[in-house]
């Protein structure tokens, strides 16, 4: 009987744990085989790392009409590591194929998509028996292999007793235009970095976390100086997954910022491999540029920052690209707050973030000693770290689009403004305790059929024209 995988590694990380011929696993003292994974000492660090996507999952699991899913998401957020802890809970045996490394299997789709000549093959390369609706078939960067994607279409049509996930980093997915894709015949899931409430949980901080689940404003009030100190932490490390285990392991903000420079220049290397030769300048000029964007007072993108002279034209692949491969996001504004708010988008007007709040910190080079200065990381480069992490929070609770609002002929701007099916929820971020918010007051005085929001460094309270939530409560507070 085969050991189930395990997480053991970085995520996403295969390449150094996958076992070239049987060995004896060193925790059960079974015989593991080709792509099945060992219980290595670094998986001891991962074992107890819990992510909230896991309940998609299972709710995807049990679904009547389960489509085989596609995991998004950038690289090293986790992917890997989440579709096998799933399948090592919920399955009684893993098929785990990684098609960068299964060089036999790169064209296996090729001939045609007969599925049990597929799955044949698919018991030959892992030495898994796979057997209808027991088996978890993990297809990790899909986009590897020819008509990768396609097959995912017969699997549904014509296999849907096979429970299928497919996953590979967007750089891949979205460029993968020379196949046709199964529109309608496959689910989609975005994993992000790892939440606040996440990130608690990860370094042994679970009762913290639940105070926030469970919004017991009272004890989270009485503990808000641990809450404040932890937050600060997760500002400098952000919710990668390898940094956030290396906070666990070591407290070293030294080697978390060696492992975020690692996933940045992994990034880099991936615009040079994947982008088109004559775009990948302006990829690069475009990517470097934002730390500088979110530092401005008007954190509105101005393409004249990247270069002096400088278009939208000259820029435009460039930024779909970025887009589109998951490591930046547009904050387009709205002309005003109606329903649905889409239709009052400004495509030209727009913020640009990158996707994690560490590794914002890393490309702008921020000091581990801010730390240690009181609250001087929530207010850095005039408040953009804060709006960063808001964010990141608001982006795992909200699936549609988050926009912001500013007025036509003054200074007047809300953060961000997200739907919540009927209630349009505009939201003010201070990166302090100043309470002083003339420019939500504004805003309600003139659309006050919103719910305003105001996030800062002050406790939970609720006034009769706003609610406040502390900034350690984004992702649990809006409900």
């Amino acid at each position: 009987m085969l050991c189930a995988p395990t997480a053991g590694g970085h995520a996403d990380d295969d390449k150094d744990y996958t076992l070239k011929r049987p060995k004896k696993c060193k925790k059960t003292h079974k015989y593991v085989r080709k792509s099945v994974y060992l219980h290595i000492n670094t998986s001891e660090k991962v074992e107890n790392m819990k992510r909230n996507a896991i309940n998609y999952l299972e709710k995807w699991k049990k679904s009547k009409d389960r489509k085989p899913l596609i995991i998004r998401g950038v690289r090293q957020v986790g992917k890997t590591w989440l579709m096998k802890e799933f399948g090592r809970i919920h399955y009684r045996n893993v098929a785990y194929i990684n098609f960068e490394s299964a060089l036999s299997l790169k064209r296996v789709f090729s001939a045609d998509f007969d599925i049990q000549r597929i799955i044949t093959a698919f018991e030959i390369e892992t030495g898994v028996k796979i057997e209808k609706n027991n088996t978890l078939i993990i297809l990790d960067e899909i986009q590897e292999a020819e008509r990768g994607v396609t097959v995912l279409k017969y699997f549904y049509e014509e296999a849907p007793q096979y429970h299928v996930m497919a996953a590979g980093s967007l750089l891949g997915v979205a460029l993968h235009q020379q196949t046709s894709f199964p529109v309608g015949k496959v689910d989609f899931m975005d994993l992000q970095p790892m939440g606040f409430t996440e990130f608690l949980e990860a370094i042994g901080q679970s009762k913290l976390a639940g105070l926030l689940y469970n919004r017991e404003w009272d004890l989270i009030k009485a503990f808000k100086e641990r809450f404040v100190n932890l937050l600060k932490h997760y500002y400098f490390t952000g919710g990668m997954p390898e940094a956030v285990l290396e906070y666990k392991a070591s407290n070293d903000f030294n080697r978390i910022r060696t492992i975020q420079k690692s996933i940045l220049r992994g990034y880099e290397q991936d615009f040079s491999k994947h982008a088109p030769v004559s775009v990948i300048p302006r990829i690069n000029m475009l990517w470097n540029s934002v730390p500088a964007q979110l530092a401005k007072e008007n954190k509105k993108f101005i393409y004249g920052a990247i270069r002096k002279g400088t278009r939208a034209k000259d820029f435009e692949l460039a930024l779909n690209w970025l887009c589109n491969s998951g490591v930046l996001y547009k904050v387009h504004r709205i002309k005003k707050p109606g329903m649905p708010l889409k239709a009052y988008e400004d495509f030209n007007v727009f913020k640009l973030f990158i996707f994690d709040v560490g590794l914002l910190g890393a490309m702008s080079e921020l000091s581990a000693k801010t730390l240690i200065e009181g609250n001087r990381i929530f207010e850095e480069f005039k408040g953009a770290l804060t709006e960063q992490y808001v964010l990141q929070q608001l982006r795992l609770k909200y699936a549609s689009d988050i926009y912001y609002w500013s007025a036509e002929r003054s200074s007047g701007e809300i953060d961000f403004i997200v739907q919540d099916e009927e209630d349009i929820i505009p939201i003010e971020v201070k990166a302090e305790e100043n309470l002083k918010a003339k420019s939500l007051k504004s805003f309600i005085k003139k659309y006050p059929h919103t719910k305003p929001v105001r996030i800062s460094m002050s406790d939970y309270r609720e006034e009769s024209w706003m609610v406040n939530l502390p900034l350690y409560a984004v992702e649990s507070g809006l409900r």
